[in-house]
Formats: C-alpha cells, sequence, structure tokens
C-alpha cells in the first residue's frame, strides 16, 4: 500500500466545506429564511417538515394587509388547526382600535354555517354582549316574534277562559265564546257557547248584591249549552224559601 500523500487530510477538509456550502442553500429551502413557492406545499413537499416558529406578513397601508382570492370554483382559503381546548383559536380576528374585527359578505341566500360536535349541549358561540344584534331575529321562535308569541299566549289563555254577562231577562251583554243566552222560564237561562265546554269548569254568581241567592249551572246534551237557575236570597233575613227568580249574572266556563 502507498503511503498516504502528506496532502490528502488538507484536500478532505476543503471537500466536506464545499459540500456543507453546496447543501446549506437546500436545507434552508424546506425552513424558515425562504420565499414561499406558489403552488406547492410550504416549506416542502415533505409533509413532516413544517415551519417552527411563526410566519408574520406585516403591512402598513390603508386597506388590507393581504388578500386571498381564488377566480375558480372554490373557496379563498382555509385555515386549519389542531387547536385544544382552551389553546388559541384557528383563527382569530384582533382590532386594536374601535372598527370591526371581522365581516362576512355574499351573493347567497345563506350568510353562512356554524357546526360544534355535542348536539344540545353544543354552542354556536358566545358573546359577553348584550345589545341587539341589528338584523338577527333571535326574538323569533318559528318565524314568530317575541311580541306575536305573547299575543298568541294571551289569546290562548282567552280563549281557555269564556264568559257571558246576562241580564235578568236573558239579554247577553259582555262575551268571549259565547253565542247566546235567552231565558227560558223563571230564573232559568240557557247560556250558549260558540265550542265544546264539557271539559270545563263553571262558575256562576248573581250580580245584584240585594237578595242575591244560590245560582246553579248544568250543561246539556249538546256539550254547547249550559243551563243557569238563578234563585233568591230567600227574604231580607236569608231564612226565607230560595224559589228561582230572575236574577242578573255572570256564567265563566274555564277550559284547558
Amino acid at each position: 500500500m502507498s503511503p498516504k500523500s502528506p496532502h490528502t487530510g488538507r484536500w478532505l477538509l476543503v471537500s466536506a466545506v464545499l459540500v456543507a456550502l453546496i447543501a446549506t442553500p437546500f436545507a434552508f429551502a424546506a425552513g424558515e429564511g425562504n420565499p414561499l413557492k406558489g403552488g406547492n406545499r410550504n416549506p416542502s413537499s415533505n409533509a413532516s417538515l413544517s415551519y417552527k416558529s411563526e410566519t408574520e406578513i406585516i403591512a402598513n397601508n390603508d386597506t388590507f394587509g393581504t388578500r386571498q382570492s381564488n377566480k375558480g370554483n372554490g373557496g379563498g382559503a382555509i385555515y386549519g388547526c389542531r387547536s385544544a381546548p382552551g389553546a388559541e383559536p384557528c383563527l382569530r380576528g384582533v382590532n386594536l382600535e374601535k372598527g370591526r374585527a371581522f365581516e362576512f359578505s355574499t351573493g347567497g341566500a345563506e350568510g353562512g354555517q356554524i357546526t360544534a360536535a355535542g348536539g344540545d349541549a353544543a354552542k354556536p358561540f358566545t358573546t359577553n354582549a348584550t345589545g341587539v344584534a341589528t338584523g338577527l331575529n333571535a326574538d323569533r321562535v318559528d318565524s314568530k316574534s317575541a311580541d306575536e308569541i305573547s299575543k298568541d299566549a294571551v289569546t290562548t289563555v282567552q280563549n281557555g277562559l269564556r264568559f257571558a254577562a246576562v241580564g235578568s231577562d236573558g239579554t247577553l251583554g259582555t262575551k268571549r265564546g259565547v253565542d247566546s243566552s235567552s231565558r227560558t222560564g223563571e230564573g232559568r237561562y240557557a247560556v250558549v257557547f260558540s265550542a265544546d265546554v264539557s271539559t270545563c269548569a263553571f262558575s256562576a254568581t248573581e250580580t245584584d248584591s240585594v237578595n242575591a241567592g244560590a245560582v246553579g249551572v248544568s250543561i246539556g246534551a249538546d256539550k254547547k249549552t249550559v243551563t243557569v237557575v238563578t234563585r233568591s236570597g230567600g227574604g231580607a233575613d236569608g231564612t226565607g224559601a230560595t224559589a228561582p227568580s230572575d236574577r242578573p249574572f255572570h256564567l265563566t266556563a274555564n277550559c284547558v
């Protein structure tokens, strides 16, 4: 074996330095410090490689700092992350002044979609703002406003509470849910309701406090006609006979 040349070690060192200098740009091309490549995966086509520090794009102008657009039939941008609960969100917009932090606009009929896992326990979003959002119909249920819902509730109660004010001669006065009333005999009256009242609870009182007596109520076979019998109070001392007597009365039907 020939003896090693005294220059061999020197040339090996020089070769190593040259290889390092040549390889360095290619190493940097896969990470920080290099321009983004359009139409490519950045920083590298190797899916295992990624930037190790925050990539900042800083502008100083009176319009948008960056703009992403797609002239094809596709979206403008995708922001994905693996953020755990309590960590930074995938997308955050912060306005250091007092203008809007975000704005969404579309030419379509649906502005957007928010989906979350968890069913009834999921929240589409949370806010500390307590003011009314202009155009956001948060007070609507089944396309009805809060006022309409309140009116419907009142109507429901009113429909369940039917009444009639009847004079001593059988004349029908103030009413709700009652078609007619008539005197059918001494102290006897027929009050006809507009609908079935067979499941209702009735209350009747004479509306003349002088010599006022008991009032009897019964419902007819048609489930609409209620017979009311009014009686005298039994004389001044209240101990006399309580015979049927023509008396004005109020009749109420509380229905469920």
